[in-house]
């Protein structure tokens, strides 16, 4: 039998069960794919959570799914109006906020020389402008609060440049930078900024952009031979969003089976 764990005066037990239990989460881009695994894994781990979507469809289909537990909302994360809106009415229905995860995104692929304006424009008003708005507002009730956890989505294209992603590289890779100046200025103040960068991931719209060879090609670059699963990147985030990761603060956890090592 193993001696119990002798704790250093002050040492807080940590709860490597995860929990999140009382609880209040926002997720956006929560009406599918990457989004709805993290929404799923909240409510297993006791959470409540806000599920944000620009489709005040698929925000409610989920939200119905999850029962009592979550609610949905319709926002525009590019729109400050829309953000600061949504996030009062969060407050209004759950009294507080806890946890931010900023899933909303978009890629427009194209060869750098051929990329439209607008696609440029787009990625960057729903990947970057879009965080930073839900930051910003959600972060200055968590300051209040002294306390609070924000997971930014990411991207294996925040660390290494990929071909034809000339507007999602640049703006993952000010994802993440974004993430590590919050981190730096609100890691004191009791709110802890982090990124999640997966490599492919098998939603419905990843199985379908990265069927045949196209994907069996990249799958051959990543040493564990495979994409990631939703439901590994909503373990990550369960993880970042519990009481024990109160001292992760602005690192960027790559799931990419070893892709960017290379």
């Amino acid at each position: 039998m193993s001696e119990p764990r002798e704790e250093a005066p002050g040492d807080p037990a940590v709860d490597i069960g995860f929990s999140l239990a009382d609880k209040v989460a926002v997720v956006t881009g929560g009406g599918s794919g990457i989004g709805a695994a993290i929404a799923d894994s909240f409510v297993a781990k006791g959470a409540r959570v806000a599920i944000i979507d620009l489709s005040t469809t698929a925000a409610d289909e989920v939200a119905t799914r999850l029962g009592r537990q979550a609610a949905a909302f319709t926002c525009d994360v590019a729109s400050q109006a829309d953000v600061d809106a949504t996030v009062q009415a969060v407050l209004g229905h759950f009294g507080r906020i806890d946890i931010l995860v900023n899933s909303a995104g978009v890629a427009l692929l194209a060869p750098a020389e051929e990329l439209e304006l607008s696609s440029w424009d787009t990625t960057m008003n729903i990947n970057v402008r879009g965080t930073f708005l839900m930051c910003q507002a959600v972060g200055k009730t968590m300051l209040t609060q002294r306390s609070g956890r924000i997971i930014n989505m990411a991207s294996q294209a925040a660390s290494v440049a990929l071909e034809r992603h000339v507007a999602y590289c640049a703006s993952k890779f000010a994802v993440v930078g974004l993430t590590k100046v919050l981190a730096t200025e609100w890691g004191g103040r009791g709110v802890t900024v982090n990124t999640i960068s997966p490599t492919v991931v098998l939603t419905k719209l990843g199985r379908e952009a990265w069927a045949g060879p196209k994907g069996d090609a990249l799958k051959a670059e990543i040493p564990a031979g495979r994409f990631v699963y939703p439901g590994e990147v909503a373990a990550t985030a369960v993880f970042l969003a519990s009481d024990a990761a109160a001292m992760v603060n602005g690192a960027d956890l790559l799931i990419d089976g070893g892709y960017t090592i290379r």
